[in-house]
């Protein structure tokens, strides 16, 4: 069978929304790596709170997004606009785990029809769709992380414009919203790139791991 090159650009899709998905959602379900947070940004002595005061509320505000619970920040104070902003963030949590879940069921539905009807994926300049998922994603992440050095401001700006448009309840005041003196800056910085490393480097190990079969397989015949 021909090698199908709309199947192999469809699967370099499909990757990269799964590594991406699968990046963004580990930060939100793994709390430990914002707990691991609090003693390396110093909030207990920038806030004057307790670390328990700071878990109880960073976990309350996850449970709202993550699962169906009432919306509140523990002991800290928090506004209607705070609430609202939450509200569209648990919008864009859903829809991440929607898009990990379908993309991870369309990548075990591409493997059973390749060994069922024996599918080819083309192979672009003799590279596999996760190498070409990595190139792509490579590129915007170093466009995005040189961006961030630059002018991380104006990067995180532009992001919530683009996911939050015509909204400006994004903009925290702290003395309405004391959670945000919990999620400070280099928070999402850190956060951040743990996503970009885990996406791209998982791209780049499904891209080394194809390299290796094929090349086995070449040899076999």
């Amino acid at each position: 069978m021909k090698p199908s090159k709309s199947l192999s650009i469809l699967l370099s899709v499909v990757l990269a929304v799964f590594f991406l998905s699968a990046a963004i959602a580990f930060p939100i379900l793994c709390r430990p790596f914002y707990y691991q947070q609090i003693d390396s940004l110093q909030l207990t002595e920038r806030t004057g709170w307790s670390e328990q005061t700071i878990r109880e509320a960073y976990d309350e505000v996850m449970d709202y997004l993550v699962f169906d619970a009432p919306f509140g920040t523990g002991d800290l104070a928090w506004s209607e606009d705070g609430q609202a902003h939450f509200a569209d963030c648990k919008t864009l949590f859903q829809q991440d785990f929607v898009l990990l879940g379908g993309s991870a069921a369309a990548l075990v539905l591409l493997a059973l029809l390749g060994r069922r009807r024996r599918l080819q994926f083309y192979r672009f300049h003799g590279r596999g769709p996760a190498f070409w998922a990595a190139a792509a994603m490579g590129v915007v992440y170093l466009i995005a992380a040189i961006w961030a050095f630059c002018d991380f401001n104006s990067l995180f700006t532009v992001f919530h414009q683009v996911f939050f448009p015509g909204k400006t309840n994004w903009v925290f005041d702290a003395r309405l919203d004391e959670i945000i003196l919990i999620l400070p800056e280099t928070f999402w910085v850190r956060t951040g790139a743990l996503v970009l490393l885990l996406s791209f480097g998982g791209l780049c190990l499904a891209a080394l791991a194809d390299e290796l079969l094929y090349r086995k397989k070449k040899q076999a015949l």
